[in-house]
């Protein structure tokens, strides 16, 4: 990296001197950092070094076309952000004496893009500007072109002189400061001043001596550039930075002006000046370049050349519906159509028949109109602002037709037009179309609607009184028979593989809709089913029923999907589940049993002893008394059992509901009396006493449902304290230990203890409370302390009253004794 930076200083140094350069052919732009090319950039702008000159010379110096076109473009991102960059943010003056050091030249050349794009966004943006502005487009002048016949040589240019034929000579010659070249066997031939090919038809005069084959045409002489000086030349006025400017002798105004930023705001595109030796030789129009893509002018410039761009003449505006919205600039002999056709001419949804126009008059600002046929008559005043509006938003022979016809739609408005014609047009009726009313819905003058009748089968027939001829804006609706009735549906539900609602269809039978709906499932009962049938009677009869029950009977599961029982609207099928038919219920056993897993119950009333029984028996290190089933609660329990406590045992409920959220159990939303949310939680636990159920106690050996779950634990030796208490933690099984002991080990209760409420959940899922003394804790029990409830203290009123109470009580005590 060291080398190329190395390269690069010797870059800074070439755009300024005549030194010998290095070999600039090595560098890879894109191994260049951003802080690289923006100090090259820098300094050739201290220098008035153009981008264009700068890749102009490393090109002549060995760089590849590709390596130019990639720092172009490096160029024209890295400028960007560095514009960008100073919108973003401002510029500080350093508040300390610090060594730090600001490039001017590099905030001058921020500063005035900055103020170019204000100044842009302000006033609108300039007809072209963009095209100067651009750092997508480079007006950089072709090195790789044939040498132009009537180029003019001046010092600095190097031409290549080729001799072929009977001799074989070349020769790269530099013009010198004097204008001449130094050829050998020849001497100085001065060059300065000619065209190429009048420097062609000299050279060969004066080099036929030494080589008179050139005389007689057996040998030819070729001259071509091999290396081009640059000029300077000046731009001045109203340009977007005007200076001095270092150029390639090939350049042209054009490329000057791209090199400049084009002309500011008050700058004209309209009478660009090339002046040289004091007198103005040609004169440029940008908008023939702009509107035409031409560039007449355009001629190439010579050391010593002035630009100057003068004030322009007259500015108009152009906005609204146009392709190009914009400020212009239109010559004293352009009309207002040249005007829009800069601007790109009118967009589809412009209001073409007229423009309006605000002026700026000697004494005050007014509007006008300007019409469709003054266009190419008026001419523009400096200061016009033009707006094309956008047509209205409404048609002048629109008709329209909806509903039961075979193309609906917006149709036009003829002389004339009847609806029966309009019918026509739009391809008939349809066969359910309601022939017996159709609406006209008619726009009034006033913009009040009213709503026309019109009978169809009279209009079709020909036997109508009126012919409805129509008017704009008139919206005709044709309804349909399925329009003006409820949808017919049927329903099926049950035992069928995809029950749900159907569309119903004339002649539909029972077969059919089973076979819509997937077919019968397993469990399908055959031998009836019911079809709830809707009673249609009038609304005076006074009768309960709602409803006929139609019961079809059938001998196979065939011949209920063969079935020709037809349909009702509104029938509701209902295939009930066969008698008897269950399916397999599954329950599962873990823990210290000989063979723990799934079990499939054989009989309805299979109890805990038979499970226990099927999976091998209990293991000698099982804990009986610690043993619980936990059994699914179903939600129609869950809502039988919260509907039966008591508002009591509701409010203790939601007292607990704290130190019981993290229990195993099933959590229901509630609101109580008094209107507020509550949590009652179902524990899923079901205290069986396994102990008891293997020493043959019936009452304690429950039959199983599906999805239970027994655990038999290992022997327990802990009991876990938690809630309110200063330590919750697990306690060593102390036999003959009161609940007392456990609390004190896990460092007593806290002052938020509701003691009275502590209660103990053994491992078999049962629950004590402390009604009457603390209950007894055994192995595997689990003690919880919940949290005494926040009472909101008396307000001041509260107090009041219970004053005033008290004091009536004690004025009655009183007058009692008396």
């Amino acid at each position: 990296m060291k080398r190329y930076l190395l390269l690069l200083a010797g870059l800074f140094w070439l755009v300024t001197t005549e030194a010998q350069t290095p070999d600039v052919s090595k560098i890879k732009v894109e191994q260049l950092s951003d802080e690289q090319v923006l100090r090259m950039i820098t300094e050739a702008d201290k220098r008035g070094v153009s981008d264009a000159q700068l890749i102009q010379d490393l090109g002549q110096r060995g760089m590849s076309t590709d390596e130019q076109q990639k720092l172009r473009n490096r160029i024209t991102t890295v400028r960007q952000q560095k514009l960008e960059g100073t919108r973003e943010t401002d510029i500080v003056q350093p508040t300390d004496n610090s060594d730090r050091t600001v490039n001017e030249d590099e905030i001058l050349y921020d500063t005035v893009e900055a103020e170019v794009e204000q100044e842009e966004a302000s006033e609108g943006r300039i007809f072209g500007s963009s095209l100067f502005r651009n750092g997508n487009i480079t007006f950089a002048p072709n090195l790789n072109i044939p040498t132009p016949k009537n180029y003019i040589i001046g010092p600095g240019d190097e031409l290549l002189i080729d001799l072929t034929g009977d001799n074989e000579v070349s020769y790269r010659l530099p013009v010198s400061a004097e204008g001449t070249i130094n050829v050998d066997y020849v001497g100085m031939i001065p060059v300065a001043g000619l065209s190429v090919q009048d420097a062609i038809a000299k050279i060969k005069n004066q080099m036929g001596g030494t080589y008179p084959q050139l005389r007689s045409g057996s040998t030819r002489l070729s001259l071509t550039l091999g290396n081009i000086r640059s000029i300077q030349v000046t731009l001045t006025g109203f340009v977007t930075k005007p200076g001095t400017y270092t150029l390639p002798s090939l350049a042209n105004v054009f490329n000057a002006l791209y090199a400049a930023g084009g002309p500011s705001r008050k700058g004209t595109y309209r009478n660009i000046q090339l002046i040289r030796n004091n007198q103005v030789i040609e004169t440029i129009d940008t908008y023939d370049f702009l509107t035409r893509g031409v560039q007449p002018g355009n001629v190439r410039l010579e050391e010593g050349d002035v630009i100057h761009v003068p004030v322009f003449n007259r500015h108009v505006s152009v906005e609204g519906l146009v392709n190009q919205p914009g400020t212009f600039e239109p010559l004293p002999s352009e009309s207002l159509a040249d005007v829009l056709r800069f601007a790109g001419d009118f967009s589809p949804e412009a209001y073409t028949a007229k423009v309006k126009v605000l002026q700026i008059t000697d004494r005050e600002r007014s509007v006008a109109d300007i019409y469709a046929d003054d266009y190419a008559s008026y001419t523009p005043q400096n200061g016009d602002q033009y707006i094309v509006e956008e047509v209205l938003d409404r048609y002048a022979n629109r008709v329209e037709i909806e509903g039961a016809v075979f193309r609906p739609g917006k149709y036009a408005l003829t002389e004339g037009l009847t609806l029966r014609q309009l019918i026509q047009q739009a391809d008939g009726l349809k066969e359910d179309a309601f022939m017996a009313r159709a609406y006209i819905n008619r726009l009034k003058p006033n913009n009040t609607q009213e709503l026309i009748t019109v009978n169809l089968s009279e209009l079709m027939e020909g036997d109508a009184e009126e012919n409805h001829v129509l008017q704009r804006e008139d919206r005709i609706i044709i309804s349909s028979i399925f329009d003006l009735r409820e949808e017919y549906t049927v329903a099926i539900s049950g035992q069928v593989r995809r029950p749900g609602q159907f569309p119903y269809v004339e002649q539909m039978t029972l077969g059919s809709l089973i076979q819509m709906s997937g077919g019968l499932a397993e469990a399908a009962n055959v031998e009836y089913v019911d079809v709830a049938r809707r009673i249609r009677r009038n609304v005076n009869v006074q009768d309960s029923a709602v409803s006929e029950l139609v019961r079809v009977n059938f001998d196979s599961r065939e011949a209920a999907l063969q079935s020709n029982f037809v349909l009702q609207p509104f029938d509701i099928v209902s295939v009930h589940t066969s008698t008897g038919y269950q399916v397999q219920r599954m329950v599962r056993i873990e823990g210290e049993v000989n063979m723990p897993g799934e079990y499939a119950l054989l009989k309805k009333d299979e109890t805990i002893s038979d499970l226990i029984r099927r999976a091998g028996g209990v293991t000698e290190f099982a804990y009986l008394p610690g043993a619980s089933l936990q059994r699914k609660a179903s939600d129609a329990k869950v809502s039988t059992d919260h509907s039966a406590l008591s508002s009591q045992a509701r409010r203790e409920l939601s007292e607990l509901e704290a130190d019981q959220a993290d229990m195993r159990g099933l959590a229901l939303k509630n609101t109580g009396e008094d209107g507020a949310a509550t949590s009652l939680f179902f524990s899923n636990y079901v205290g069986i006493k396994l102990d008891k159920v293997l020493e043959g106690h019936s009452k304690y050996d429950i039959p199983l449902e599906d999805e239970d779950v027994i655990i038999v634990p290992r022997q327990l030796r802990t009991v876990i304290v938690r809630g309110q208490v200063l330590n919750p933690n697990r306690v060593v099984y102390q036999k003959g230990k009161s609940l007392k002991y456990y609390i004190n080990q896990a460092g007593g209760f806290t002052s938020r203890a509701h003691k009275r409420k502590t209660f103990v959940q053994h491992a078999n899922g049962a629950v004590q409370g402390s009604l009457w003394g603390y209950p007894p804790v055994q192995p595997g029990s689990e003690i919880i302390v919940p949290t005494k409830p926040e009472r909101e203290p008396l307000s001041v009123q509260a107090w009041i009253s219970m004053g005033s109470v008290v004091t009536s009580l004690a004025a009655v005590v009183v007058s009692l004794l008396r």
